[in-house]
């Protein structure tokens, strides 16, 4: 085996170490894209298209339903922990270990070893995950080639300990404006002290009861918090301006629209800009696809406390779902990991709910 190459005979598990040796953080993903491509063009059941550094295989066998499984391939950057490494206890150490290329891994297995699979398969391979949305491979992918993402449900293996995490949050940032009048502060009082005026934003804050919304079994919840204050000037200065940064993490049963209208509402009499916002996702866990991707992974769904990348399909109107071998609270440190078990055992449910 060329050693620029990927080899889809091995299982899962040493098929994430040679994915861990393709160094790969964002911005760097070309030569993985290359060795991705190379592998799938291989495999005759199998039609392939590029965009960038983003791959996409696709079966093409008249299924009634179609399923998408996607995976980023970039990685947050090194932190000498390249090349992987292989301990004693069957744990396989080094960058992208959990955050995700054991999911990667795993969706190269399901495509060389099922030419045949009960559903239609979209494998999705893409770049620039890690770093600025703006350059997310997949949003690049649903504006240029929204049809190769088509699919009754999909399922990205990002990190959940193998536990199958439906939908996601959405996210918003809002700047809660307050304005005064700057004075010396020998003479305050003929100054307006913007900072105190934003007492009654963190009281409102402070008071807030965050929803707890049940979305096909699972509660999601919300939350509503201040990440930032900024405002001053000097230290002989009263301030004439100051800003409280507010992050709102809101129930995919809300759109953005309808998340910043009640920011508004919260934050009536102040002035509310917005700052950036991400939709959330619905679980959709009732298809019947997802429903049986559940039974097959046989542990009880939870919600994802977070966004993910699942917002993307769900945009598209195709339900999605997070799954994946790694460990979440790993992705991104020194310490990264995956148990061997674990993304074999993934390779093992994935490959039996898509031939049963």
């Amino acid at each position: 085996m060329a050693e620029n190459s990927l080899d889809l005979s091995l299982d899962a598990a040493a098929l994430t170490a040679q994915l861990v040796d393709f160094a790969s953080p964002s911005g760097h993903e070309k030569p993985l894209a290359d060795a991705v491509e190379a592998a799938l063009r291989t495999l005759p059941h199998l039609t392939v298209e590029r965009d960038g550094d983003a791959v996409v295989a696709r079966t093409d066998l008249g299924r009634a339903e179609r399923v998408v499984l996607a995976g980023h391939i970039d990685t947050v950057p090194i932190a000498d922990n390249v090349p992987s490494t292989l301990d004693s206890d069957g744990v396989l150490w080094g960058c992208g270990t959990s955050d995700m290329k054991s999911g990667v891994a795993v969706q190269l297995r399901i495509a060389a070893t099922l030419p045949a699979p009960n559903r239609d398969l979209t494998f999705v391979f893409y770049d620039h995950e890690e770093v600025a949305a703006e350059l997310n491979g997949l949003k690049r992918l649903a504006e240029n080639h929204p049809q190769w993402l088509a699919g009754d449900f999909a399922v990205l293996l990002e990190p959940t300990d193998a536990k199958v995490e439906g939908g996601c949050q959405g996210t918003l940032r809002i700047r809660v404006e307050t304005t005064g009048r700057r004075a010396h502060s020998a003479r305050s009082w003929l100054g307006e002290n913007a900072i105190h005026k934003a007492a009654p934003v963190l009281e409102r804050l402070a008071g807030y009861e965050p929803r707890a919304v049940d979305i096909d079994g699972l509660t999601y919840r919300e939350g509503l918090n201040a990440v930032m204050i900024e405002g001053g000037h000097a230290g002989n200065v009263i301030p004439d301006a100051c800003s409280v940064i507010v992050n709102f993490r809101f129930a995919p049963d809300r759109n953005e629209e309808e998340a910043l209208a009640h920011m508004h509402e919260v934050f009536d009499g102040f002035t509310v800009v917005l700052t950036d916002s991400a939709p959330g996702a619905l679980p959709g866990l009732s298809h019947p696809a997802a429903a049986a991707f559940v039974r097959a992974i046989g542990t009880e769904p939870a919600p994802k406390d977070a966004w993910t990348d699942v917002a993307r399909f769900s945009a598209l109107g195709v339900p999605a779902v997070n799954y994946g071998p790694g460990d979440p609270k790993l992705a991104h440190t020194r310490e990264e990991h995956v148990a061997v078990a674990a993304v074999l055992e993934a390779e093992e449910k994935l490959h039996a709910w898509l031939s049963a």
